[in-house]
Order: C-alpha cells, then sequence, then structure tokens
C-alpha cells in the first residue's frame, strides 16, 4: 500500500466509521478536501462507499490503485486498509454501512463502481439533510441505499500494487503526480533503486512491465477529463497519445467502448 504521500494537508477518518450499530445501518460523512490533501492510510469496521460529487479521486490499497472520477465511487469493505488523496479540490460523500449487513461479499478488496442516477441522490440526501430526517426515514433510506449498493455495476478499471518498499515509494509518487511523465531511470534513482531492479519488480509484483503500468494509468486518468466533457482528441493529446484514433483504440480495447461514449453515459 501506498505510505508516503507528500500532501501538504493530511486528514484523519471519520469517527462514524468505527461506530459500530446495527440499529444505524449507515452512517454519513461529507468533507470538502483541499487540492494537494489526503487521508492518512487507515481501515475501519464498517464498509465504506467512496465517493466524490465534485473533483476526482485517487485511492489506493495493498491491492490496487483507482483513479475515480465523479461518475464512479469505491467500495471499500470493512477492514481494508486504504488512502485517498486528491490533486484537485473534492467534496466526498460517504456511507459507511455496518459489518452486520453484508454488502457486496465477492468483492473482498474493493472494487470500484459506476453510480447510478439513484444512488447518486440517495448519497446527497443522506449527506446534506441528515439533520431535517427523523432517524427512522434515516434508517429506511439508508436500506435502500444498501440494496441500490448491490446493484451497482463493477467498472474493472484498477493497476495492482506493490508491497516491496521501492516500489511502493515509486507507486505512490506517480499516483500523487498523474500530470508528470518522469523516465524509468529518474524514478529508479527516486527509489533507490536501478532501473533494472524496478522493471523486475514491476513485473514480479504487479504482473504488468513498467509501461504496462504506467499506459493503464494514463488511461484511467483520462476518465476524469472525459467526465468532464472534453473531446477525444484533447484528452489524447493532453496524455502524449501520437494520435486520437491510437488513443481511441486503447480506451476501447480496455473499456470496450470508446471514450465519447464513455464520456456520454458519465453525466448524470
Amino acid at each position: 500500500m501506498t505510505k508516503r504521500v507528500p500532501k501538504s494537508t493530511m486528514w484523519m477518518p471519520s469517527e462514524v466509521a468505527f461506530t459500530l450499530d446495527p440499529d444505524k445501518p449507515v452512517l454519513t460523512n461529507a468533507r470538502s478536501m483541499l487540492a494537494e490533501s489526503g487521508m492518512v492510510p487507515h481501515s475501519h469496521p464498517r464498509g465504506q462507499l467512496l465517493w466524490a460529487a465534485e473533483g476526482v479521486l485517487r485511492v489506493a490499497s495493498e491491492q490496487a490503485v483507482w483513479v475515480v472520477p465523479s461518475s464512479h465511487s469505491v467500495w471499500i469493505p470493512g477492514g481494508v486498509s486504504h488512502q485517498v488523496s486528491c490533486e484537485i479540490a473534492a467534496r466526498t460523500r460517504n456511507l459507511f454501512i455496518d459489518p452486520s449487513f453484508p454488502v457486496r461479499q465477492s468483492e473482498k478488496k474493493g472494487v470500484m463502481l459506476s453510480m447510478s442516477p439513484l444512488m447518486r441522490k440517495i448519497v446527497l440526501r443522506l449527506t446534506q439533510v441528515p439533520q431535517r430526517m427523523a432517524p427512522q426515514n434515516i434508517q429506511r433510506l439508508g436500506m435502500v441505499a444498501i440494496d441500490e449498493l448491490e446493484n451497482l455495476t463493477p467498472f474493472e478499471m484498477s493497476l495492482p500494487s506493490g508491497k516491496d518498499s521501492r516500489l511502493v515509494k515509486l507507486i505512490s509518487y506517480m499516483v500523487q503526480h498523474p500530470n508528470e511523465t518522469p523516465s524509468l531511470a529518474t524514478l529508479a534513482n527516486m527509489a533507490g533503486a536501478s532501473v533494472r531492479t524496478i522493471e523486475r519488480l514491476f513485473k514480479a509484483e504487479t504482473g504488468m512491465t513498467f509501461r504496462q503500468w504506467r499506459s493503464r494509468f494514463r488511461l484511467m486518468n483520462s476518465l476524469e477529463l472525459l467526465s468532464k466533457g472534453e473531446s477525444s482528441t484533447s484528452v489524447a493529446h493532453s496524455l502524449g497519445y501520437k494520435s486520437v484514433s491510437s488513443f481511441v483504440k486503447v480506451f476501447r480495447q480496455e473499456f470496450g467502448e470508446t471514450p465519447q461514449s464513455f464520456a456520454k453515459h458519465s453525466q448524470f
């Protein structure tokens, strides 16, 4: 899991994530995160639906790295250690599910999910006006949220993470500086290892070469730009692709659809 987070502001997790009470199946937390801020690495007994109503989150666990635009969310099961960061300001809206209510039992390590319009409205309702809702109404709406959470479509776009401290340091830097494209030699020097060692670690611990890992990471970052309404041409150029057609081809291979098709259904 990513341990090094060179951020100006580090947040602690919400206390509600540690509250165990079956009579309160869903507890919530809303937070405005500053640009270049993050959450300290942590875990909690309640499962968490992590979503940014505005902004893009980068979420890292010991198993995976996700880049999450507002059209998507991440389900983090209880007990899974993770951290969150954002390069630009973000408004997070989180649901914490009591462990007495089993949710998405087959996804033990976390998963990125496509947010449905209904789930978006439920989360906003629960996090914006809970003080004006009767406890029984909050409980009922929370149960609806749990049902809808089960129905959200998984979005298979994550990157494997590493455990070797040198690889962790290198991946952390790339995740925290998504717009930078340092050479492998520069990154290896930063991690205190040779290029050959880093190449070996990438293959051994992620199953991918460094080039494959960074290419997939670039694609993950394209989701943020597309969800904001940017064109395929603009995104391709900003990510360093030589041509729009090459970007569209790689995107389709990874996601099974074109960038503009993704952009269309990611808008609410």
